[in-house]
């Protein structure tokens, strides 16, 4: 496979409205393009380097999902993962191949919408401190990465830059209304269980995982990417050992190798080296042949 990786993408001429951690955003009047790059962010500061392949990894997991949830909610795409460019865009097929996707315009929720079947990350330690997690009280006795009796919808605010903050689901209701929450609550518990239980049979157990979803024409869509590696925590069904923080199929190479360096977790981040580029490229190629059954070529 190529080592290749794509950090930016301009693309002269069209307009671009966002670059995020992962992701640019160009505006083609009706619709929105979305471009995922091979940048990949730790401790919220982005590597000078990137992880060949991550960005299409992405994209095709996206449409993966978004192709099996069309029963249960439209998404926002315009067209399948094998659509053709649109001409204004084919002088840049390079560059956008594999990692973009066409979009319609939504007005996007002001909450991520969280579902967690496991316990880690913010929720282990407030559960630790206050038995607690978005303030839904949990059973006593739980470990970290212990399986919840039930999956639980655990909302948060989109931050811009660092961490999200978890919030009640009362607090989402004040921001979204109480029916709108109620809706995207349902249907985040329904497609998470729904893929939770596919992945599992694939070897990879879906922990949590963050729904983002908007309005467009006045129905509820479901936008931006769904059940990756990056907006969810996947783990290897076989390694899988409650009480321990679990290998992941994300970039778990990365923090791993940052937390032995001494590095104050502030920018400019550190060049990664080439083996952990690689380790951490060939778990988001894994994660995709996994859940899809096909070879990423």
């Amino acid at each position: 496979m190529s080592t290749h990786t794509i950090l930016s993408v301009e693309l002269p001429g069209i307009p671009k409205l966002k670059s995020g951690k992962v992701r640019e955003l160009f505006d083609l009047g009706d619709h929105l393009l979305l471009v995922a790059t091979d940048r990949i962010s730790a401790f919220d500061v982005i590597m000078p380097n990137g992880i060949p392949h991550k960005g299409e990894v992405l994209t095709r997991i996206s449409h993966f999902w978004f192709d099996r949830m069309g029963d249960s909610i439209p998404d926002h795409r315009t067209g399948l993962a094998d659509a053709p460019l649109p001409a204004p865009l084919q002088p840049y097929a390079d560059r956008l191949q594999g990692r973009s996707m066409l979009v319609r315009k939504a007005q996007p929720l002001p909450i991520e919408c969280v579902v967690r079947g496991y316990l880690a990350g913010s929720g282990w330690k407030e559960y630790r401190a206050q038995g607690t997690v978005c303030g839904l009280r949990l059973p006593a006795g739980l470990q970290e990465s212990s399986e919840l009796p039930e999956p639980i919808f655990t909302p948060a605010t989109k931050a811009e830059e660092g961490h999200d903050e978890n919030i009640t689901f009362d607090q989402a209701a004040q921001m979204v209304g109480s029916d709108v929450a109620a809706q995207v609550r349902d249907l985040s518990l329904e497609i998470y269980r729904s893929a939770r239980a596919y992945a599992r049979d694939r070897g990879i157990i879906i922990a949590d995982t963050k729904f983002e979803f908007g309005h467009c024409d006045g129905r509820l869509i479901l936008i931006d990417e769904v059940l990756t590696p990056d907006s969810s925590r996947f783990w290897p069904v076989d390694q899988y050992r409650p009480g321990q923080g679990q290998p992941s199929f994300d970039k778990q190479f990365v923090r791993d190798y940052l937390e032995g360096l001494d590095w104050n977790k502030q920018p400019p981040g550190p060049e990664l080296p080439p083996d952990i580029v690689e380790k951490t490229s060939a778990k988001y190629v894994e994660a995709y042949e996994r859940l899809t059954g096909r070879w990423f070529a």
